[in-house]
């Protein structure tokens, strides 16, 4: 498109400039020719009135070189009744021509060698016709006209590469919103959801970067619907799961308690494989833009509110800190609650009861830290469990939980870290990005603003009947 307007524009301007161009060139060279003629005209009537009063050689050989044109101007006297025939100066024109000339009684002109001559006749006081001859030469009948025909021709290809120019930015105007469109489409095929066209260029283009924008929000919110409902079923299986099996240890031994540990053991098998098979479906999604995300705070003091109870019913101390004030994640409420979900899970799955655990949040300026650690035995091998936490796990472990946290902190530039807590167990470090740029790691205990208030939130309900 943008060729074919810069070749359409191209033809048009030259056909236009030819036009105009081949004719003012013509009529600058007559102007020229006239102008030369002009000029001999009057250097030949300069002399008539000195030929109507004498005709004495010595005179008008002085008149002649008054004019200034000696080298180029000639005078022919007939022979009258007693005198001679008298020529002045150079002489380039024929005598038929000139006899031509004193016969028809006007002027006229004849090509001579070097240029061209211009003969007028001029009455004599005795009746007689005399000829004053002027030559012009070729390069006077020229003077000028190479340069006009240059700056014609300049001004010419200004306006020529100019239309192009113009043409051809135009040209980009359409097809830049055009390539837009094309790389948005290419880009939301290939899965990156966060594709869009800016809406520029001409009307019709402006639509369809309106019409393709819609359509690429409508993908969004049907695929976050269907990320709703995974994680929906991650809360509302998973979790209630654990306390199942976490009851069911508790029922003691004999044949009927065996059973319904290996029934909840079967059933958590199959509820894993579903969520593994649902999660591994999923498209990946772009990361949460401008304006989106949650208050980390809010998410963390209701999460604990929920496993608050359950650990009542086990003995264990619990502590939250650092959630007295709004913390703003770009990630979505349901992604963070199903990380801590999994987090805490696995302390009540992995830790003995009457296992303490806390969770802590830190707001720094470009990142948010969320702790959450626990009093048990640890993890002997962090990058084994992290390596679990990317696929399935061989002793047991599904790794599901980790690789939650790990996508989550992933998806803002950050990451997830294991080490040894403060309680003495294992600490779980998630590391938030909050500008969009990967982190710098200085080490996070002398680069977070800590909020440890040394007290736990109070709980609104305490109820020991879990949801």
């Amino acid at each position: 498109m943008r060729w074919a307007l810069v070749k359409v524009c191209l033809a048009v301007t030259t056909m236009v400039v030819i036009a105009f161009a081949v004719p003012l060139g013509l009529v600058i060279k007559e102007m020229a020719r006239d102008r030369a003629f002009s000029n001999a005209e009057r250097q030949a009537a300069a002399v008539a009135p000195a030929l109507s009063i004498t005709t004495e050689r010595e005179q008008l050989e002085r008149v002649v070189a008054s004019a200034g044109s000696d080298a180029r101007m000639a005078v022919h006297i007939p022979e009258t009744d007693g005198t001679a025939a008298v020529d002045i100066g150079r002489g380039r024109a024929a005598d038929e021509d000139i006899a031509t000339v004193r016969k028809m009684g006007r002027a006229s002109t004849t090509e001579v060698d070097g240029g061209s001559a211009l003969l007028q006749p001029v009455a004599l006081s005795s009746g007689a016709i005399a000829v004053v001859e002027v030559h012009v030469p070729e390069s006077e009948v020229s003077n000028g006209v190479g340069t006009a025909w240059a700056v014609l021709a300049g001004v010419g290809a200004a306006l020529v590469v100019g239309s192009v120019a113009v043409a051809d930015r135009l040209g980009v105007r359409m097809v830049r919103p055009a390539r837009r469109l094309v790389e948005g489409a290419r880009e939301l095929g290939e899965g990156r959801l966060g594709a869009r066209v800016p809406e520029e260029g001409p009307t019709e283009l402006r639509l369809a970067a309106v019409a393709f924008n819609s359509m690429a929000d409508q993908v969004v919110q049907l695929l976050a619907n269907e990320r709703e409902l995974a994680a929906d079923l991650s809360h509302r299986l998973r979790t209630p799961l654990t306390v199942l099996r976490l009851n069911a240890a508790s029922l003691g031994d004999g044949p009927a308690a065996e059973q319904t540990r290996e029934a909840v053991a079967q059933l958590e098998r199959e509820v894993d494989t579903i969520i593994r098979t649902a999660r591994e479906a999923k498209p990946q999604t772009a990361a949460a833009g401008p304006g989106a995300g949650c208050d980390a705070a809010e998410v963390v003091r209701e999460r604990m509110e929920f496993w608050s109870a359950l650990a009542e019913d086990e003995g264990r101390k619990w502590r939250v800190a650092g959630v007295e004030r709004p913390v703003r994640i770009p990630v979505a409420r349901a992604d963070l609650a199903a990380a801590l979900d999994a987090l805490l899970g696995n302390v009540f799955r992995h830790t003995p009861e009457g296992t303490a655990f806390a969770v802590d949040v830190h707001n720094a300026d470009d990142a948010v830290i969320v702790l959450v650690s626990d009093a048990g035995p640890g993890i002997s091998d962090p990058e084994a469990a992290m390596a679990r936490g990317r696929g399935s796990g061989t002793d047991g472990s599904t790794g599901l939980g980790l690789d939650i946290v790990r996508r989550l902190a992933e998806s803002t530039g950050g990451d997830v870290r294991i080490g040894s807590s403060v309680l003495g167990g294992t600490e779980v470090r998630i590391w938030i990005q909050v500008d969009g740029r990967r982190p710098v790691r200085r080490g996070h205990r002398g680069t977070v603003r800590r909020r440890r208030t040394g007290r736990p939130v109070p709980i609104l309900n305490r109820s020991r009947s879990h949801p």
